[in-house]
């Protein structure tokens, strides 16, 4: 993507969250892409909201906008941002390629795949940058990544687990 498409969808996000509060109606444009996102929401450096698709579910504009919302008041883990919080967040935009199943976790790069792992009908996905934030090695990621699929923490362990890795092109109000 192009600095122009990301300043784009940077601005939609926030405005997606400022209409809102406000009321107000948001114009909403075509870019042409269909590609998986998330729209991370921080605050002083911690996860404030984090919601998103594997796959694009419908023009990379308009779910970004949706998406918004979605982390900002629908993020079972956090309570609905309130209107005095808009001006300490700050937003991430992870646009993703494609998952492709790997045989083996040897092929999963730490720090530059994301990794979605399914066991047993249950499913946890983590984005590229989080072993990087939390400082995490393989093992402490795939087990935090079982826990947070519902699943004890060595179920990555599992002969019969299967897991996908992604790529993701990300970035942020603070970088852009």
């Amino acid at each position: 993507m192009n600095k122009r498409e990301k300043q784009l969808l940077l601005s939609a996000a926030r405005t997606s969250i400022e209409t809102y509060f406000s009321g107000e109606k948001m114009e909403i444009i075509e870019l042409g892409i269909r590609r998986g996102s998330f729209v991370t929401l921080q605050e002083d450096g911690e996860l404030r909201g984090c919601i998103g698709y594997m796959t694009g579910i419908d023009d990379l504009y308009r779910q970004v906008v949706s998406l918004a919302r979605e982390a900002a008041f629908n993020d079972y883990r956090f309570p609905p941002l309130r209107r005095d919080e808009l001006d300490l967040i700050t937003i991430e935009i992870s646009v993703l390629t494609e998952p492709k199943a790997i045989d083996s976790l040897q092929s999963f790069k730490l720090g530059e795949d994301g990794i979605i792992m399914t066991l047993n009908n249950q499913r946890a996905v983590y984005l590229p940058q989080v072993a990087i934030e939390t400082g995490w090695n393989k093992a402490e990621l795939l087990s935090s990544l079982s826990r947070k699929a519902g699943l004890p923490p060595n179920a990555w362990q599992n002969e019969n687990a299967s897991f996908m890795t992604f790529n993701a092109e990300v970035f942020s109000e603070s970088n852009l």
